[in-house]
């Protein structure tokens, strides 16, 4: 068996996620002799393959050019789709994240095969094949879902799966391939955020405010907290639409799907499509000043109560604790 994980990087650093797909590969691969090989397409990316080493992969697949100092799927794909018809690995493996699912759906056709998205959890059948748990139906079901044909793609959740370095001798495979003129857009810029804040899909903490912030300005008390415990700032769809944050921190199923190790529900009711985006977070803390809003269903901790009151004390003794353990 051949599994391939495709890398994902910002900032010339490797995403936490694609460490570990590596590390499951790696644990696949322990089991049934699979040989783990990673590809990672970009502007001036060889250097990461000492990290892609550390962590289990055997071949290391490059191909650089200036053209893809911005990620654009097109060329992601057509790249990925003429590799897999050459080489024919058994499984590939992508981040499920927003540029991985959706080159994900793009890629599956190209090659004549089918795609898995947000899965948490991998096995190995006894013939061989993947066998992935995805939740469905707003997480109400747990599906075992397994691709007939080959390659099987399949997204995994970040956050999910643990961290393993697994130390290799590793050959490094440079791509060739001429990026046609018709796929060849040049991004002229990309514009900053104003401060630069944790991907809500990596974080280890996240912070998420909902309808019972009221305003904008009141996510300054979560910004607080989060920062406090070094978190990310999530928000409910109903945030979002009414402009107080941007759609890139939105949790649910019209937004991101996040699994940290701790989730705070900051004034969010928990309709189901705030659930779907993180039900699979480890811990689940709600505050929220209606005892019957649907959040506690779900949460580890529930405190009825005044968020705009709650929130600045519970960051006020964090900040006591941390500064007294220092």
């Amino acid at each position: 068996m051949n599994i391939w994980v495709i890398a994902e990087y910002k900032h010339n650093t490797l995403s936490k996620s694609t460490l570990e797909l590596l590390s499951e590969a790696g644990r696949i691969a322990a089991k049934t002799q699979a040989k783990v090989s990673a590809v990672i397409l970009g502007d001036n990316v060889k250097n990461l393959a000492e990290t892609l080493s550390r962590y289990g992969a055997e071949n290391i697949y490059v191909f650089e050019n200036e053209a893809l100092h911005y990620y654009q799927t097109n060329i992601y794909a057509e790249i990925l789709s003429g590799l897999i018809k050459k080489h024919s690995p058994d499984v590939i493996l992508i981040p499920a994240t927003t540029h991985g699912k959706e080159l994900a759906g793009i890629l599956s056709p190209k090659v004549n095969s089918a795609s898995l998205t947000d899965c948490i959890s991998l096995s190995v059948r006894q013939d061989g094949k993947i066998e992935a748990v995805r939740p469905m139906y707003a997480g109400k079901v747990m599906a075992t879902c397994v691709i007939n044909s080959t390659p099987q793609i399949i997204t995994v959740r970040p956050n999910i799966l643990p961290l393993e370095e697994k130390q290799v001798s590793s050959s490094i495979i440079n791509i060739e391939f001429s990026i046609p003129q018709n796929l060849n857009r040049k991004v002229l810029r990309l514009e900053a955020p104003e401060k630069e804040t944790l991907e809500v899909t990596e974080a280890k903490i996240v912070v998420s405010g909902g309808r019972g912030l009221k305003e904008k300005e009141n996510f300054k008390i979560l910004e607080e907290l989060a920062g406090t415990l070094n978190a990310a700032v999530g928000a409910s769809r109903m945030a979002v639409d009414a402009g107080w944050m941007e759609h890139q921190f939105q949790v649910g199923q019209t937004g991101k799907v996040v699994s940290p190790d701790l989730y705070i529900a900051c004034g969010i009711s928990g309709a189901i499509q705030h659930l779907v985006g993180m039900t699979t977070s480890k811990c689940i803390v709600a505050i929220n000043k209606d005892p019957d809003a649907n959040i506690f269903k779900v949460a580890d901790y529930g405190i009825v109560g005044d968020v705009f009151q709650l929130v600045p004390a519970l960051t006020a003794e964090l900040k006591k604790s941390l500064t007294a353990n220092v």
